[in-house]
């Protein structure tokens, strides 16, 4: 396997690998990653669709992506997915799956469109005082420390961020920052959290720094993500025949590894209350998803709290017997072990009439019903104990939803602390309370928070124990590579395979080791493609610096006419008309920059 770039690579079409019709594919999990295999299996790889079979515990395929409605409870979506521009795999993949709307379009060719018609932007990214404050000035307020800690934090080696925390490298200047506010709350990082995903999180996305405050960046879908992305794949691998097995738990995955060489010999599993499985040969494939962020999730509804489940994981129990057979395997227990430090809730409020959605436009100055962008992504209440953040995606966000009904996605970071309003955890809370929290926020007047709460909305919350384990702080080999080194039909899959390459937490990261995956065990004669290179590009560098500091420029210290000097030789190369250009530099210090946007760049 090897990576590329360019458009060389990108429109090629690889021919057939040798020995592809002998394979047979056994992939464990029904998530995006798993699906995502199958796809790159069928189509780069020429693997007949019906000799591949997907095993899944639940009973329905997506993961993560998820987006449904109980009859009585009312919608869940358990979180939402954050999309841009450079997901070179993830929309490799889709323009490969037809929509399901658009008749002769595929999946990116819907999504395309919709985000050049409706682009996203945000109105209102922070509030405070119950919705009366919004924060508009869009500053990042980074005093020349944390600036200094940032650049320290780019600039260090992956090993010196290995093992260490967020806070072990930055300060309170820092953490007192809007810039963690967004960064936070946009990500769902703590403090506690990897201080190397931090640094890899800021190379990664180096061209977004300056949309943090107006998510100007993101691009979301259509309907939920069930609907908009796991629907297509779903049909797409019907039409080729790929078999899904539900209600299968695997239990183990069973290895020969001698001199070097490790090829999976059996999967175990549990299908309705029986022991089962499969021998496995050279040409029978076995991907694992290992591993999950939405295990064990506890759903409560309207009168009943989530339940917090500690007991038995499937997945990290998977993962667990796999890592205890060889070092290759990884360390789960690096993850998955305090739950304490990985859990957050969310929860899924269905507003039932106009009351509620007039309190969401007063803050997102947009009409909810209009069916284009609303908030244009979440909305944090700066001030929330919880530290609450809220978003209504386009509605309706599920096909199913009635003309009056707004469906909108809470969660809180905080999950221990009282609230403001309620004075209980948001833990211990009803799908109601959390509602009333979350109104309280939102700026309903008091009187009315506990009417509107019972009478105008449905709220499903949703306890998640495992969903920030991929921060937790780690070191080189907690995470095992996706192919380890030696097999001949064995790769791990999703957010806890090691492709050195991009970020997790992520749908470009569980697709990205699918196409590794299977690139690597087929022998795929096309290049994966490279993460966007926007952290080795001097105008991106340039831009994300002017935006750090506010648009500060960058003073020189002396007397002003030697500043216009080298001001007047700077100008005169292309260095310097880097530097004035983008803001960093200026005769006379400490002026505002000349606006510079991306297609200046572009």
């Amino acid at each position: 396997m090897y990576r590329s770039n360019g458009n060389y690579e990108a429109f090629a079409r690889p021919r057939k690998p040798e020995g592809a019709d002998d394979k047979t594919v056994w992939l464990v999990g029904g998530g995006l990653a798993a699906m995502a295999a199958a796809i790159f299996m069928i189509r780069d790889g020429q693997v007949c669709g019906e000799k591949i079979t997907i095993l899944e515990e639940l009973g329905l395929p997506g993961g993560a992506l998820d987006g449904i409605k109980y009859p009585e409870k009312g919608f869940v979506i358990r979180g939402g997915r954050e999309l841009e521009d450079h997901m070179e795999c993830l929309w490799d993949m889709f323009r490969s799956i037809p929509s399901l709307e658009i008749e002769g379009a595929s999946v990116l060719d819907e999504f395309y469109w919709l985000n050049k018609d409706d682009p996203n932007s945000s109105l209102c990214r922070v509030t405070e005082k119950q919705g009366k404050d919004a924060h508009t000035n869009k500053l990042f307020t980074l005093t020349e420390k944390a600036q200094k800690e940032i650049v320290g934090v780019i600039l260090a080696t992956r090993e010196e961020m290995e093992g260490k925390r967020i806070d072990d490298v930055f300060g309170k200047d820092f953490l007192g920052s809007n810039f963690w506010l967004y960064w936070r709350t946009m990500f769902a990082f703590e403090e506690w959290h990897s201080a190397l995903e931090m640094k890899l999180y800021l190379h990664r996305f180096m061209h977004h720094i300056g949309g943090l405050p107006d998510l100007s960046a993101l691009k979301f879908t259509k309907y939920n993500q069930y609907e908009s992305l796991v629907m297509p794949m779903r049909k797409f691998l019907d039409d080729h025949g790929v078999q899904f097995r539900f209600r299968h738990t695997v239990t183990d995955v069973q290895f020969d590894i001698e001199d070097g060489r490790i090829q999976a010999t059996r999967i175990d599993w549990i299908a309705d209350g029986k022991p089962g499985g499969v021998d496995l040969g050279p040409d029978d494939l076995c991907l694992a998803t290992i591993g999950s962020l939405t295990e064990n999730s506890g759903n409560g509804d309207q009168h009943t709290a989530p339940e917090l489940k500690t007991g038995p994981a499937p997945a990290w129990d998977l993962w667990k017997k796999i890592a205890a057979k060889s070092p290759e395997f990884g360390r789960p227990e690096v993850f998955c072990s305090d739950i304490d430090k990985t859990k957050w809730e969310s929860a899924t409020v269905t507003t039932i009439d106009e009351r509620i959605p007039k309190y969401i436009e007063k803050i997102c100055k947009r009409d909810p019903f209009s069916g284009k962008v609303v908030t244009g992504g979440i909305v944090t209440a700066k001030d929330s104990a919880w530290l609450m953040s809220w978003t209504v995606n386009r509605q309706p966000h599920f096909k199913s939803q009635k003309p009056n009904e707004i469906v909108v996605w809470v969660y809180g970071l905080f999950v221990e602390k009282p609230g403001d309003y309620v004075k209980k955890p948001m833990q211990e809370c009803t799908g109601e309370e959390i509602a009333q929290e979350w109104l309280y926020h939102l700026g309903v007047p008091v009187e009315d928070i506990p009417e509107l709460a019972s009478s105008a909305a449905k709220t499903v919350p949703v306890m998640m124990p495992y969903v920030t384990s991929f921060f937790m702080p780690r070191r080189a080999g907690d995470r095992p590579q996706v192919v380890p080194e030696g097999s001949v039909n064995f790769a791990f899959l999703g957010q806890f395979a090691e492709t050195t390459r991009d970020t997790i937490f992520t749908t470009e990261y569980s697709v990205r080791t699918a196409m590794e995956a299977t690139y690597q065990l087929l022998g795929v004669e096309r290049g994966v493609p490279e993460v966007f290179n926007s952290t080795y590009d001097i105008r991106y560098l340039l831009k994300a610096t002017a935006r750090l500091r506010d648009g500060e420029t960058v003073d020189i210290p002396g007397p002003n006419f030697l500043k216009g000097r080298l001001y007047d030789k700077l100008d005169n190369t292309q260095m310097g008309e880097l530097l004035t250009d983008f803001g960093l530099f200026s005769p006379h210090g400490g002026t505002k920059p000349r606006p510079r946007d991306d297609d200046a760049i572009a």
